[in-house]
């Protein structure tokens, strides 16, 4: 009887990391997560993954921004506190809204980035409280991991060798 196992594969070298990747895609050995400790190039299509929704999410959060621009630039300068400055119509926020464009887009910069950061750390589980799920702590500084969850143990064993690998962890998944 055969049971699933996690077995990790660590690199000490991001070139035989995508070596490694490449090697198992093209066997079409399923890679569970890669490990790193810092972006490496070319890495998300060695693996085959879709391109992000981050970039329309940050349009949306960008949306947001602008509108609380506009709306804040109306209440102050046209509902709550009226006022001519220097002839200006004061009570169409069209006519003056050239002036406005600057604490618009500070907004829409400011609401962009600290949702996109908030959006980062809730979709990757990194919040306050969440449990670690980095296998070896060794990737947070120069090394590089792959994982597989599979019951051929000794085919990947002998494929993590064949690429390079410096150590082998095999783990009851």
């Amino acid at each position: 009887m055969s049971t699933t196992k996690r077995i990790y594969g660590l690199y000490g070298d991001d070139d035989d990391l995508m070596h490694g990747v490449k090697a198992f895609r093209d066997k079409g050995i399923e890679i569970a997560e890669v490990y790193t400790p810092f972006p490496v190039h070319g890495l998300d299509k060695a693996l085959g993954l879709k391109k992000t929704r981050i970039s329309d999410a940050a349009f949306i959060y960008a949306c947001y921004g602008v509108s609380i621009g506009a709306l804040a630039t109306w209440y102050m300068m046209n509902h709550d506190w009226p006022q001519n400055i220097g002839g200006k119509p004061a009570f169409w926020w069209a006519k003056n809204m050239p002036a406005f464009v600057v604490p618009m887009f500070e907004l829409m910069v400011f609401c962009a980035a600290h949702m996109m950061s908030l959006t980062f750390v809730i979709r990757n589980k990194m919040y306050p409280g969440a449990p670690a799920q980095n296998p070896d702590p060794r990737t947070t500084d120069d090394k590089f991991l792959i994982e597989f969850v599979s019951n051929d143990v000794e085919t990947i064993k002998q494929m993590l060798i064949d690429t390079g690998v410096e150590e082998i962890t095999v783990k009851d998944a």
